[in-house]
């Protein structure tokens, strides 16, 4: 086949944006369908991307293929594409540690890894979101150029595999983590019946912040599905580097409590707050 073309797997609301602004381009984007539910498939639709029957035939028809998933699944997901023999260039742009980034690398032994970062919303205006990208200098300026005039930045760091994924987390764990701070806080002034009041307080004090504005907060319920397991992620990248993993841990176990909000988003704080207390000491 002609590999003109770009796969992107799997393309959830992540990954159906970024596949919308790769094929900006002109090049025709693929994906595959086979297992996938109605949101995926109608984001896929709505994203304009080709179905194709198997990994096979879409490392038969692209150049490069986009890795857009859970972290967990992002070892899975390379394994399935190395058993195809690709030998184009493979983005890994998930929330992963430096050190699974690197092992992704070695399994893909006869493809080009590029090492990718997303950092912002699903790309749909521009400044809003950067891919940042690190690994083999021609692979990461090629995966660049795809994305060079389109509403997701792309910035190469240099340096090689599981740089990108660094800052990635590094990031991460600022950002979600105080997300996770604000609702242990929210939850704590709540069960003291003083929750109206640190809410007044933080709008004073620290207007940008998820505690200082609740409507930030509730947004990060129907996220926790895929931020729990990113941090697991923090977890092994700062122990693997000797630093406590302590924080990113609790705030796994947190995280689990809202993880079956998946699909219901705009739930009221107090619900999402109930969630928290420990079952073992109701």
């Amino acid at each position: 086949m002609d590999q003109r073309g770009i796969g992107v797997l799997h393309p959830g609301a992540m990954g159906a944006a970024v596949a919308r602004q790769a094929a900006t381009g002109g090049s025709p984007v693929y994906w595959l369908p086979a297992g996938r539910g109605p949101a995926t498939i109608g984001r896929a639709a709505e994203a304009g991307l080709i179905p194709v029957p198997d990994l096979a035939a879409m490392a038969g028809a692209c150049w490069l293929i986009v890795s857009v998933c859970p972290p967990a699944a992002a070892r899975e997901v390379a394994d399935l594409v190395a058993a195809t023999a690709f030998t184009g260039i493979y983005l890994d742009a998930n929330a992963i540690s430096p050190q699974h980034a690197r092992e992704i690398a070695a399994s893909l032994s006869g493809a080009q890894v590029v090492d990718g970062g997303i950092v912002g919303p699903p790309p749909r205006r521009t400044g809003a979101t950067t891919l940042y990208l690190s690994g083999p200098g021609e692979a990461a300026a090629e995966v660049a150029r795809v994305f060079a005039a389109t509403a997701l930045t792309p910035a190469v760091l240099g340096g090689p595999v599981g740089q990108a994924s660094a800052l990635k987390l590094a990031f991460a764990s600022y950002n979600k983590l105080s997300y996770v701070l604000a609702a242990q806080a929210a939850g704590l002034a709540a069960a003291h019946g003083v929750l109206p009041d640190l809410l007044e307080l933080t709008a004073r004090k620290l207007p940008e912040t998820p505690l200082g504005d609740p409507a930030r907060l509730v947004t990060a319920a129907p996220r926790a599905w895929r931020w729990g397991p990113e941090m697991r992620e923090i977890a092994e990248a700062c122990q693997a580097v000797g630093l406590s993993p302590d924080l990113a841990v609790g705030a796994e176990h947190l995280l689990a409590r809202w993880a079956h909000h998946k699909d219901t988003p705009d739930r009221p704080l107090a619900e999402l707050l109930a969630d928290l207390a420990d079952p073992q000491q109701g």
